[in-house]
């Protein structure tokens, strides 16, 4: 059965039935797996309505799973000042979102998700993937790119589950400039300063 092309009556069910198809896709298939033509199937809608409403893949995973700022709109004006204060500038630049209220309260809601259903922890996975890892390593200007941006997004990670899901007090009460100053260089570090050789 093809999907029914043109709107469907009313923009607000449309735009559900796209977001709780997509939600389904997300959970079951990843982000990669989940395709804008099988949502859109799903939900009994032309592929054309999904961009008409989200404009991209990205922009409907961001509004299907409640992730707080699309990564890549957050990450591209960070890479693209260069890496003489990378780790800082995008500490910076991840704090600014997660600290407003809003979004704060949608990134907890998504790491208590990845952490205790495999589903929400797939979507988080592929999203740091494709999204975080693929913009960080070009940035870092060496050939382990991708090792340097995985290590940042651990430490990223982390902050975040102390900060906005555990609740650890001395993250909770830190300014943003008191984390950037003691967390900004240690991100610096992994993604442009020296590592340790690897092994084999």
């Amino acid at each position: 059965m093809s999907p029914r092309t043109g709107r469907r009556a009313g923009h607000s069910g449309t735009r559900q039935a796209i977001l709780d198809a997509a939600l389904r896709r997300f959970g079951e298939h990843g982000y990669e797996g989940a395709t804008v033509r099988a949502i859109a199937l799903d939900a009994g809608v032309d592929p054309a309505l999904v961009h008409h409403y989200f404009g991209s893949k990205q922009r409907l995973f961001v509004a299907a799973v409640g992730f707080p700022a699309v990564p890549s709109e957050v990450l591209t004006p960070v890479v693209a000042q260069g890496r003489g204060a990378l780790g800082p500038a995008l500490l910076r630049a991840l704090l600014e979102v997660w600290d407003r209220e809003d979004d704060g309260c949608r990134l907890a809601a998504l790491l208590r998700s990845a952490l205790s259903n495999e589903a929400g922890m797939r979507m988080l996975r592929d999203s740091i993937v494709t999204t975080v890892l693929g913009l960080l390593p070009s940035a870092t200007g060496a050939d382990d790119g991708p090792l340097r941006a995985s290590l940042a997004a651990s430490q990223i990670i982390g902050l975040a589950l102390g900060r906005y899901v555990i609740g650890i007090p001395e993250l909770v009460d830190a300014t943003r400039d008191e984390l950037v100053a003691a967390l900004g260089p240690n991100l610096q570090r992994s993604l442009v300063g020296p590592l340790p050789a690897r092994g084999r």
